[in-house]
């Protein structure tokens, strides 16, 4: 990585790449070996988080087409697509995803894939693999795997590492067991056991600077005392729908209508109308800057719709406005359907 730039020092031109936004990335490696190596290091994320450069991307990765995932870049409203996701398990679902580091994380899941002559499932309920995307080699790598195989869990962030908990295991059978794992040693630690374990799904939201793990069905919000190492049960009375953090702040889909979701007691605050989501299943939804995206789902067949749509579309609620107005953004360019994982990637 040496003479990136004629007449400047490589730090300063190193800088200068850094601010180069990363649709552009893949054009700039072709111009010589030199960019190229730079624009591949572990150094230009680092120059990029110092410079206040870095860019919120969508990750997105739908029942159709299986295992492949997009980004969305909402400043120039595109979608980029990432290679296939190598895993030997088809349709992957069920997993948990992240970012930190700058990479993206697809962790454990099990397969929906049906042989259409038999009509089994292919065996795989519930895997312990864990993959990484690093999107300036634009390359998927396996990573240490998890040390309970695990389905419909709950994963989340804190302080630059991944705490996964609950879900299901092999047969079938819901667990108690947390780990934690540590992406820059590529190593796996237990926790302790959660304090309940449910016959239900669970997902994971960080709020606070805590980890709140909340169960499908249930009221009771289980709470990662990190000090105090053990798990917390609040009654907080959160409503039930899609979850999502928009600056911290969590916001809830319920019964047609979204609501700011205050974390610790029974506060709600109704945001907008979402009347026309009612009629869509297995949409995604998530917080990217100051707005709530709901993204792709299912159209069932109805009284006058005898056909099943899958959906590529996009609709953006900006909840930081006075007055919260939905709109729609470029739909997705390949995937639709059922959201099977949904994150925020910076890079």
């Amino acid at each position: 990585m040496s003479g990136l730039i004629d007449g400047l020092p490589d730090a300063v031109a190193l800088r200068c790449l850094a601010r180069v936004p990363f649709y552009l990335h893949p054009h700039l490696q072709l111009v010589c070996r030199s960019w190229k190596a730079a624009l591949t290091s572990s150094e230009l994320f680092k120059v990029r988080q110092e410079l206040g450069s870095t860019e919120e991307l969508l990750c997105v990765c739908a029942f159709e087409p299986e295992n492949v995932w997009q980004l969305y870049d909402p400043l120039r409203d595109r979608w980029l697509s990432l290679p296939v996701l190598p895993s030997d398990i088809r349709h992957l679902a069920n997993f948990g995803v992240v970012s930190t580091s700058g990479k993206l994380f697809v962790l454990g899941g099990g397969s929906d894939a049906v042989d259409p002559l038999t009509g089994d499932h292919d065996g795989i309920f519930a895997t312990d693999e864990v993959w990484s995307y690093d999107p300036a080699v634009r390359r998927w790598s396996r990573c240490a795997c998890m040390l309970v195989p695990r389905v419909m869990f709950a994963c989340c962030v804190l302080d630059g590492k991944i705490v996964v908990a609950g879900g299901f295991t092999n047969c079938r059978k819901s667990v108690s067991k947390a780990e934690i794992y540590d992406p820059e040693k590529d190593v796996w630690d237990p926790m302790p056991d959660l304090t309940n374990t449910h016959n239900t799904a669970c997902s994971g939201v960080v709020i606070g600077g805590k980890v709140h793990v909340v169960h499908k069905g249930f009221s009771t919000v289980q709470i990662l005392e990190h000090k105090e190492n053990r798990w917390a049960v609040e009654d907080y009375g959160w409503l039930q729908g899609p979850m999502a953090i928009v600056r911290g702040e969590l916001y809830v889909l319920s019964h047609g209508l979204v609501f700011k979701q205050y974390k610790d007691d029974k506060v709600k605050k109704l945001v907008s109308s979402a009347s026309e989501f009612q009629s869509r299943i297995g949409f995604g939804m998530i917080g990217l800057g100051d707005e709530l995206y709901v993204i792709g789902g299912v159209i069932g067949p109805g009284r006058w719709n005898l056909v099943i749509k899958m959906l590529p579309d996009v609709d953006v609620l900006a909840v930081g406005s006075e007055r919260p107005t939905w709109r729609q953004v470029a739909p997705m360019t390949r995937c639709r359907g059922t959201i099977l994982g949904c994150t925020l990637l910076t890079i």
